[in-house]
């Protein structure tokens, strides 16, 4: 049963992702004639590209645990209080993960470089510092904490942690010792999760660090797109590839050990008004965090969208309506960039959704009689890891790896509208399976069992005992894989075709040209492309909280 499962995660993987990857990487090893193996050594053995490697990892294992200190907190308010705007809030958090990175580069490049808020209040410049760059991970990666162990958190049953505390426990005691550990593998994805978008982040880096900072994809785009490198950008692809390989190695071994059956309740039941001080005190902070990372560079987006030549007005929003008044950037009228995102999202979602849980369904399942657990281990661990791979491998690889290997038959998508969505969905499946993966395998395997003895096949055991179980982690999962490819645009930027570009496509082509007109339109459209996805997420949450039955 695993391996059916399996089945279409393997062949959509392997044909959309390993194939166009190893493609790619092959033909800038292959040069000259020849194989280039020597350059591996010479590139490798660059004092230069050490310095990126080092930076590369570095600054990625600083962001995830900066991310994780301050979102932690706020996935448990989101998750165990409840308060007025709650379902808005949580949706408006998820809206950074949308953003093209130009865009919320140039958004925290307002706020923390020259003449920026900092500056203007207290003569502090903090662009072309790490810190920058930190804090603008933290703005991009807060939501994955808050919703991947918010969503598990909110359905463990605190019934068992106050056990605990009538057991004598105190309160910090009982939450180490009970809570904690049924979180472990949801913490642990989704730290994972930040720790691959910072390790392969591309514009928060380059805007926000200048030259003097680079990461590995920085690195590979200019090898690229600059140097027409292809040998040193094969090297470093490979050299990126074996890294996040060998995370997720480690990652896969350590959930397995981890991983345990949890009672899990309905989450409409876990949520409570804030009591004692404590409880109030953890509200306003994590409120007053929101507010300054989240709430306050996105509040300078729109604001600069109003801001026309002749004052506040709607100048930059009326000319995206026509392709002539938005400055020729277009063949078709900048506007119709937001549906095509919509259309192009709804399809990703449904592959991700379809492919994720299937590859989420194969993890949790038992293996056959028969098969030894080194065998089933290996299988597990392998699969598991090979479904991360999207997330930190380079964009910039994958795009090119698309364009060269998807142009003939039976495979000729380049010309197709269809091939944006594919690349959409590869970003989207991890997110789905990190998701539902913690929720599927706290599902007590007795519960499975019981209704096969009754007589239930395999298929309504799933629909009766699973389903009911994982439908809240499933419309999460829709929520991030939604959002995930409303703002893709590293792999989307190559394929798009012209009289078809997305919305952060788009914003991108304006923040490339000069000129006030075309920097407002950019403006407009992030401003349009940022409550699309809060309006999207805010009806997924209502969506999730009629279904569960909460009508408060």
């Amino acid at each position: 049963m695993r391996l059916g499962l399996m089945a279409v995660p393997l062949g959509f993987f392997g044909l959309f992702f390993g194939y166009p990857v190893a493609a790619i990487t092959a033909r800038g090893l292959h040069a000259d004639g020849g194989w280039q193996f020597a350059r591996i050594g010479e590139v490798l053995g660059d004092p230069d590209v050490l310095n990126v490697l080092w930076f590369t990892v570095w600054q990625a294992a600083a962001s995830t645990g900066l991310t994780l200190a301050l979102a932690l907190p706020g996935a448990y308010v989101f998750a165990r209080l409840d308060f007025p705007g709650k379902q808005v809030l949580r949706a408006i958090v998820t809206v950074p993960f949308v953003l093209p990175t130009v865009v919320a580069g140039s958004a925290f490049l307002a706020l923390l470089g020259r003449g920026g808020l900092l500056d203007e209040l207290w003569g502090v410049r903090l662009d072309t510092t790490v810190w920058a760059i930190l804090l603008a991970h933290v703005f991009f990666n807060y939501a994955v904490v808050v919703r991947t162990v918010g969503g598990l958190w909110a359905q463990l049953d605190p019934r068992q942690e106050e056990a605990a505390r009538v057991l004598g426990a105190s309160r910090f005691a009982a939450w180490r010792r009970v809570t904690l550990p049924a979180l472990g593998p949801a913490v642990i994805g989704a730290a994972l999760m930040v720790f691959l978008f910072t390790f392969t982040s591309f514009g928060a880096v380059q805007i926000l660090g200048g030259p003097r900072y680079a990461t590995l994809e920085v690195e590979i785009y200019r090898q690229t797109a600059q140097l027409l490198d292809l040998p040193t950008a094969a090297v470093l692809t490979l050299t990126q590839f074996a890294a996040v390989a060998s995370l997720l190695a480690v990652h896969a071994w350590t959930v397995r050990r981890r991983e345990s059956a949890l009672r899990l309740v309905d989450a409409s039941h876990t949520a409570h008004r804030p009591r004692g001080a404590g409880q109030w005190a953890l509200l306003v902070g994590v409120l007053t965090v929101i507010a300054l990372l989240i709430l306050l560079p996105l509040a300078v987006l729109v604001e600069r969208s109003f801001s026309g030549p002749d004052g506040y007005g709607f100048a930059f929003y009326e000319v995206l309506a026509s392709a002539e008044e938005s400055g020729g950037t277009f063949i078709v009228a900048p506007l119709d960039a937001l549906w095509n995102s919509l259309q192009y999202a709804a399809v990703a979602t449904a592959i991700a959704l379809v492919v994720g849980g299937l590859a989420a369904a194969a993890l949790t399942v038992r293996g056959p009689r028969g098969e030894g657990p080194t065998r089933t281990g290996r299988l597990v661990r392998g699969f598991d890891a090979l479904l991360m791979l999207p997330l930190g491998t380079s964009a910039v690889t994958v795009g090119f790896g698309f364009l060269i290997t998807l142009d003939e038959p039976p495979l000729e998508l380049r010309a197709s509208w269809f091939l944006v969505p594919l690349a959409q969905a590869l970003v989207g499946v991890p997110f789905v399976v990190r998701t539902m993966l913690p929720v599927l395998r706290a599902v007590d395997d007795r519960l499975r069992e019981a209704a096969t003895v009754l007589g239930a096949s395999p298929l309504r055991a799933w629909r009766e005992v699973d389903l009911p179980l994982v439908r809240r982690a499933l419309l999460i999962a829709a929520g991030f894989a939604f959002a995930v490819s409303l703002g893709e645009f590293g792999a989307t930027v190559f394929i798009a075709r012209p009289d078809n570009p997305t919305l952060p496509v788009a914003v991108a082509r304006f923040l490339g040209r000069a000129g006030e007109l075309n920097y407002g339109q950019a403006m407009a459209l992030s401003t349009i492309l940022m409550v699309v996805c809060a309006a999207a997420l805010l009806a997924l949450e209502r969506l999730r909280t009629n279904r569960s039955g909460d009508s408060r």
